[in-house]
Order: C-alpha cells, then sequence, then structure tokens
C-alpha cells in the first residue's frame, strides 16, 4: 500500500505518542495526551488558536495522516485537529475547555492512509521547515525516523541537557552559528564518535556554556549582535579559561550526571514554597504577519524582558511604558485595518474571547477588561502614570490584545 484516502471513526483514531511538536512517553493514552496539549507549558499546541482558525466549519480538504500499526490507526500528521475532535465528542475528558467554541466536527473523518516512511516524508515536508518546529525538534526527528547523523546541536543536548533546561538556546541561529563545530572547537569543546570532548574540566565546561546561554538569554548575542562573536562577549572568566587551556589535549567528560544533580536540586528547592502563576505578556508567543505590527510586537516582547530582568533597578512607573506601548501597537494594527481605536478591539473582543482558556478569561474578569473598558483600560496609559503602572493589570490587558491581533494579523 502507498496511499489511499479512508474514512475512519473519530473514535477509533490514535494520537502518536512521538509527535515531534511534544514527544511523551510511548505507553501514554490519548487522554494523557491531550491533557498535555491543554496544559501547553511550551506555547507548542496552541489549540484555542486552531479552534479559531478551522472557524464554523470543518475542512475536509486536510487530511489527517494515518499509518496503521497493526490494527491500530495511528495519526501522524493532523494530532491538533483530531484532539479538537475527540474533545467535542466527548471521548475524552477535559477541565477548564470550552468545548461550544468548536463549532463543528464529523464524528469520522477521511484520512490519508499510507506506509510509514510515506507518512513520514510527509510529516518532514509539511513541519521541518516551515517554523512550527523548532531547530532541537527537528534534528531529533531527522535522526530518529530518517535516520541521519546526529547534529552537534542534538549531541550538545544529549550530553549536557542544557537546551531543554535553557529553552532560549532552541533558536536555529544558536544551532548555526554558536553550537556547531567550528564554533566549539574555538570554545575548546568537540564531538568524537557521538562522546562529549573537552579542554576543560566538567565544571570550567559547564561555566562556559551557562555563560553562552546567560549572553543569549540577555540577548547580549542575537541574530543582530554580535554575530560570530561569541567568545569576545564572554565573561573575562571564560576567555581567561578558554585562553589557557588552549594547547591542552581534549578528554572526555560526562556532563549528564552533573545536569541531573543540578535539576534534582533545582527541584527540592522549588517544592519547598508554592510558587504563584505567572502571566506571560500576550498570554505567550504570537506569530504575525510580517510588518510593522509585528515588529512593535517583538520589541514589546524585548521591553518586558528587560523590565523582568532589571525590574529592581527600575522605577515603580516603568510598566507605563509597556502600557503605552500596547496602545501604540493597537493603534499601528487598527489603522491597518482602516478603523478606529475603539473599533478595532471591540468589534473582536467577545469573539476572541470566546477562543481563550477559562484561566485567561478569569483573570480579564479580575482586572476587569471587558468590551465596554478595553478601550478606556488602553487610553488610560498614555495618559495616568499612576493608574497604569499597574503591571498585574498590564498583562492581563496584553492577553486580550495578543487575541486581537492574532485575529486581525494571525498567520495561519
Amino acid at each position: 500500500m502507498s496511499q489511499e484516502v479512508r474514512t475512519l471513526k473519530l473514535e477509533d483514531l490514535v494520537l502518536w505518542t512521538e509527535n515531534p511538536r511534544d514527544p511523551i512517553d510511548e505507553t501514554a493514552s490519548d487522554q494523557d495526551i491531550v491533557k498535555r496539549a491543554l496544559e501547553d507549558k511550551l506555547s507548542k499546541w496552541s489549540l484555542p488558536k486552531l479552534v479559531k482558525e478551522m472557524g464554523r466549519h470543518y475542512d475536509f480538504s486536510e487530511l489527517p495522516t494515518v499509518v496503521f500499526h497493526g490494527k491500530k490507526p495511528v495519526v501522524y500528521d493532523g494530532n491538533r485537529r483530531v484532539i479538537l475532535g475527540k474533545i467535542k465528542h466527548k471521548f475524552v475528558t477535559v477541565d477548564d475547555f470550552d468545548v461550544s467554541c468548536i463549532q463543528d466536527f464529523p464524528s469520522a473523518l477521511p484520512c490519508n492512509v499510507c506506509s510509514e516512511d510515506i507518512a513520514l516524508q510527509n510529516v518532514l515536508r509539511k513541519h521541518a521547515d516551515t517554523g512550527s518546529w523548532q531547530p532541537l525538534e527537528r534534528d531529533i526527528f531527522l535522526h530518529k525516523h530518517m535516520k541521519e547523523e546526529k547534529t552537534p546541536f542534538l549531541l550538545m543536548e544529549e550530553r549536557t541537557g542544557i537546551i531543554s533546561a535553557n529553552p532560549d538556546l532552541n533558536q536555529r541561529f544558536v544551532k548555526e552559528e554558536i553550537f556547531r563545530e567550528d564554533i566549539l572547537g574555538k570554545l575548546g569543546i568537540s564531538f568524537v564518535d557521538e562522546k562529549l570532548y573537552s579542554k576543560h574540566n566538567k565544571s570550567e565546561t559547564l561555566a562556559i556554556l551557562d555563560d553562552i546561554s546567560r549572553k543569549i538569554k540577555g540577548k547580549i548575542i542575537t541574530t543582530r549582535k554580535n554575530r560570530g562573536n561569541v567568545i569576545a562577549v564572554l565573561d573575562p572568566s571564560s576567555q581567561r579559561i578558554i585562553d589557557e587551556h588552549r594547547r591542552h589535549k581534549a578528554r572526555e567528560l560526562d556532563l549528564t550526571a552533573e545536569r541531573k544533580k543540578e535539576a534534582e536540586a533545582a527541584k527540592l528547592k522549588q517544592s519547598r514554597r508554592v510558587r504563584t502563576k505567572t502571566t506571560q505578556i500576550f498570554g505567550g508567543p504570537l506569530y504575525l504577519h510580517i510588518g510593522g505590527v509585528s515588529n512593535l510586537y517583538r520589541d514589546i516582547v524585548s521591553l518586558n524582558e528587560f523590565y523582568c530582568t532589571n525590574k529592581n533597578s527600575l522605577s515603580d512607573v516603568f510598566p507605563c511604558l509597556i502600557r503605552m506601548a500596547l496602545r501604540l501597537l493597537c493603534e499601528a494594527a487598527a489603522k491597518e485595518c482602516n478603523q478606529e481605536l475603539g473599533q478595532y478591539v471591540r468589534s473582536r473582543f467577545n469573539s476572541v474571547k470566546g477562543t481563550l482558556c477559562q484561566d485567561a478569561r478569569t483573570t480579564l474578569s479580575n482586572y476587569n477588561i471587558t468590551e465596554t473598558t478595553i478601550t478606556q483600560l488602553l487610553q488610560t496609559g498614555a495618559h495616568n502614570y499612576s493608574a497604569s503602572a499597574n503591571m498585574e493589570q498590564t498583562l492581563a490587558l496584553s492577553i486580550m490584545v495578543g487575541g486581537i491581533l492574532m485575529d486581525s494579523h494571525g498567520r495561519a
């Protein structure tokens, strides 16, 4: 069998545990996968966004890709849509998800049933270079399923765990311009037969890698700054280690035990107190069409990151800048839609609210962000410093602004 279109019952379809978007233990059930997708801790599933994109009817032209494992039809592509269908028809149980926002979903779906080889090729073609996968996910897929050699980027993760521990490192420019063979060589680090070698001892190697991580997280190294100039921006202590050991012979190191100890120590430390749940600005990453609105959105995210990193040295009214920037962002988006600010936000408010999870809707309610108040709250940011310095309310407001932006400028 190569490929054929067959109609399969939604209830019988099995979600893929090895989905590169967010792989899970192979023994996990559909219920486990759905729970993970709804929690979406790494912002990889975005089910509310998909609900809005699907609209009022199910599009039969988008076929799930299915491979039969014995008698089990496993969904290799289209897992997000199938999850929504299982939620709609109550084949799985969910909390805090507005099922009514899923307008229409058939109980049986036409599927592209094919061999595993064809399914993997289709998945790779549709996702590997579209931005829906991060570099580490792509490298794992290519090695595990397409039998390609492990990249230095993947080996760095396997031998140190630094990328999963520091998500800011999971970027294309980090893979292509920092964790690549020649640059790692200049740092005194290399891979031989998939084993990690270093001219430095364990603590020194970890210190250099952590220094790189801090520089990327703090945006000292970005796609625009200090590209190809890694060593020059490291701390003097890191530069000294690299320089003094330049002529040393590299030795095999095993850093996995150290990383495991650090993770366990952090877990124990965190378990002694209950952390309050924090709100991400805009409710999480937005994927907007390239242009001025997208650029301004990214600048606001960077401004918020600066505030979070330096809040102890900033004045109490610094959040006003973020609130004013939200209004500027909405005005720019409204202008591109040929609308006034108030018309732009109010006309989209209720439909966007319907796609939000219960936690997000509760947050809006707690800060009195409604269809009738949102315009005034945005305008307040430009005129009343004391009122707009409330960072919690600003973050709550940004959730709705994010949803509205995705409605008008979202990238499908």
